[in-house]
């Protein structure tokens, strides 16, 4: 694989747990390629070289308790450190973002990020959209958690924040439009407005966020963020607050489409792109058939395209384009 060719893929999961995985596939809507079950190692890398993917940024399924408690916090260590473990078998292919505990365990989480930067290397952190069921779920930028933002922002780290799989309060439509298909996108650009209302996107700025599936809802929803949010008392004028949701990262797992991308290219420069899958939550064939998308939409713009591809995941994972030969 020639250096240009490298494409890096920062939406890159992983599963220890194949039952566990299946029963909550079942409850959401979702149906993981069944040849993806039970995750290896393997399975990853065979797909990556079907891709042109030389490394995966594994980032861990999202927490599965609602509470504080050692089994939660158990739960998260042996994800992480499995993790680094495929790192070091795996140098060249596999970096991580740790994961954190229920984020209500704002203690847990500081000892968490601690271990997983200073000890087992950690590129970054996984987090999602909200913790906690119905009334009682906290989004991401929720005042509990700003001693875990100040960490993040203490260490510039950067952040893959990934929609939550809320169930709407009405069933999903139809089998084919499960939770995933219908909400994950709108929990993203939730939790983004919610960061960016708040005034903890600028605050916490030296925090690199990372929304996945080029932010779902966010490029077409936040100019009603703007106008609306300030009406409604938010100090931030509207250009600002449009500025602020230009400042996240997007990456282009499940989204990379001709009207997507069009309506990306209006709203951040190409520097703002990184490349991502979502592998193995779907197959090889759909993984491709967005990357294939992705690739005629900028075959005329080659720069942009090793941005998205690779430059700006080598910009912003200072690690990363260490340990790589280039």
């Amino acid at each position: 694989m020639s250096p240009q060719n490298i494409r890096i893929d920062v939406h890159h999961h992983f599963f220890l747990d194949a039952e566990k995985k299946a029963k909550k596939n079942l409850e959401v809507g979702w149906r993981t390629p069944e040849e993806n079950l039970p995750w290896k190692p393997l399975i990853s890398l065979d797909a990556m070289d079907k891709l042109g993917v030389r490394t995966a940024i594994l980032s861990p399924p999202p927490v599965t308790s609602s509470s504080i408690g050692e089994e939660n916090r158990s739960e998260v260590r042996q994800q992480n450190i499995y993790a680094s473990q495929l790192c070091a078998a795996y140098p060249d292919r596999f970096r991580f973002f740790a994961g954190l505990p229920f984020l209500d365990d704002v203690e847990a989480s500081l000892e968490e990020i601690a271990f997983s930067f200073d000890v087992l290397g950690a590129d970054g952190v996984a987090l999602i959209s909200s913790y906690g069921d119905g009334n009682s779920a906290k989004y991401v930028a929720d005042d509990l958690y700003d001693p875990i933002w100040k960490e993040l922002d203490r260490r510039s780290a950067v952040v893959l924040l990934h929609g939550t799989q809320t169930p709407s309060s009405t069933p999903y439509p139809h089998p084919w439009l499960g939770v995933p298909i219908t909400e994950v996108p709108n929990e993203t650009y939730k939790a983004a407005a919610h960061l960016v209302v708040s005034g903890k996107k600028r605050r916490f700025h030296n925090v690199n966020i990372i929304l996945t599936h080029l932010g779902g809802s966010t490029p077409f929803l936040a100019s009603r963020v703007a106008a609306l949010s300030h009406h409604m008392g938010c100090p931030l004028t509207p250009d600002e607050i449009i500025d602020d949701f230009k400042s996240f990262y997007y990456e282009t797992a499940l989204s990379a489409h001709e009207t997507t991308l069009t309506a990306m290219s209006t709203f951040v420069p190409s520097e703002r792109l990184l490349f991502g899958t979502d592998f193995p939550a779907v197959s090889t064939k759909t993984a491709g058939w967005y990357t294939e998308n992705l690739e005629n939409y900028f075959a005329g713009r080659p720069l942009d395209l090793a941005n998205i591809m690779r430059d700006n995941a080598l910009r912003l994972f200072p690690n990363l384009g260490r340990t790589k030969a280039q």
